[in-house]
């Protein structure tokens, strides 16, 4: 079992992302058990990455209903996230598919979360996502893949990478805390096709390991990748250049490295 202490020490590695924004994507069963569980997990990692003012958030993703109801702690993307969206500390966006939790000083998170009620499109860049890009954020996948890196989603709208999202809206209901029901139109992905292109996200990690944009480690027992946000979007942007905007993510076949090396 890992104390407080233990996981403390382990996120010394990962001293480069205090002062700015950190969005964690992570398999609970992969981190293994936690003096105190979950919460005290979360608890930890809220204390160490905001210091300096920085943002510590948990995705809380709702994107397999008509309904997001805020008055509830459900999130369909694991454990984790409802014990985030639970947590009083937290302020939860109120986006209607792709929400996240936030912790940090008042004023910043607020500023951070502001545009969450007007965005039209699961990760738009004028959103969450895109602001963790703004500030020279990071993603940490714990215990999971860049399958699981949803942030990548916001890339392929920064670059318009073709057949990534609907033309047509869909029509979604936010429940607010105060009972009021809002109806948003978000345009959806895209596709063609493909299955979940997210499925071979995967396939970016030896870039991404080529330009360094990675940092390993580990939390408890799972690997860590503490991932730099504008390096990821450079690389990623370098690819598609270099194959035309060509489709890369309908298959698992590796990137061939001519493109980015």
């Amino acid at each position: 079992m890992f104390t407080k202490n233990e996981i403390l020490k382990q996120l010394e590695t990962f001293e480069v992302a205090k002062g700015t924004i950190v969005t964690m994507h992570t398999s609970l069963k992969a981190v293994g058990q936690v003096d105190g569980g979950a919460e005290a997990l979360l608890d930890t990692l809220v204390e160490f990455f905001t210091q300096d003012g920085g943002l510590f958030t948990v995705p809380t993703h709702t994107w397999d209903g008509d309904v997001f109801d805020m008055n509830t702690s459900y999130s369909c993307v694991g454990t984790f996230p409802k014990i985030a969206a639970a947590h009083q500390k937290g302020v939860r966006t109120v986006h209607p598919t792709h929400s996240m939790v936030v912790f940090g000083e008042k004023s910043r998170v607020q500023e951070f979360v502001k545009d969450e009620g007007i965005v039209d499109s699961p990760t738009s860049p004028k959103g969450c996502y895109g602001k963790i890009y703004d500030a020279d954020g990071y993603v940490l996948l714990v215990g999971v893949g860049h399958n699981k890196n949803t942030y990548i989603h916001c890339v392929e709208e920064m670059l318009e990478v073709p057949n990534r999202l609907t033309v047509n809206a869909v029509e979604r209901t936010v429940i607010h805390k105060d009972g009021r029901e809002e109806k948003r139109y978000i345009r959806w992905f895209d596709p063609s096709g493909i299955r979940d292109v997210s499925e071979f996200f995967g396939k970016l990690e030896p870039a991404f390991r080529h330009y360094g944009c990675i940092i390993d480690g580990y939390i408890g027992n799972a690997k860590a990748q503490l991932c730099n946000a504008r390096k990821m979007k450079e690389v990623i942007e370098i690819i598609y250049k270099s194959n035309n905007f060509g489709e890369l993510m309908a298959d698992h076949f590796p990137i061939d490295e001519k493109l980015y090396k």
